[in-house]
């Protein structure tokens, strides 16, 4: 199983408890990020100061009302990490999400990871909804 893991080897300033989140890939028997130093298993949802677990397993899940712990926070960036290889985004989500004033980020959760590391790094309000990757 080709899943993706969080490596914890780089690190942006203190402005935040998940200051670094990189992503890569290896071999394990389940998805596992390590954010800040604690161990996630399956999808989660990364803010500044806080990771949690987020019932998400594939892109086609995601909607507004899924994305909601996030959207409160009113990010300036919503990075979303759709799973192993880029799919397209889901029926209106990008237009129910412009309307919220949410700027929304769509790519593969590696990529997610490392563009939330740039993003933190900048002290920009960036958020992440990462599904893990199977």
């Amino acid at each position: 199983m080709k899943i993706a893991i969080i490596d914890t080897t780089k690190l942006f300033g203190s402005r935040s408890i998940n200051k670094d989140l990189n992503g890569g890939y290896g071999t394990h028997d389940s998805f596992s990020n390590s954010i800040g130093g604690k161990i996630f298993e399956g999808s989660v949802l990364v803010f500044h100061e806080m990771t949690i677990s987020w019932d998400v397993v594939s892109y086609a899940q995601i909607s507004v009302e899924k994305l909601q712990p996030i959207i409160r926070n009113e990010p300036d960036v919503l990075l979303v990490g759709c799973g192993g290889c880029f799919q397209s985004i889901p029926g209106q989500l990008r237009a129910n999400l412009r309307e919220l004033g949410v700027v929304l980020e769509w790519m593969d959760t590696s990529a997610a990871c490392r563009t939330f590391n740039v993003l933190l790094a900048e002290e920009r309000s960036v958020v992440a909804a990462l599904i893990a990757v199977d």
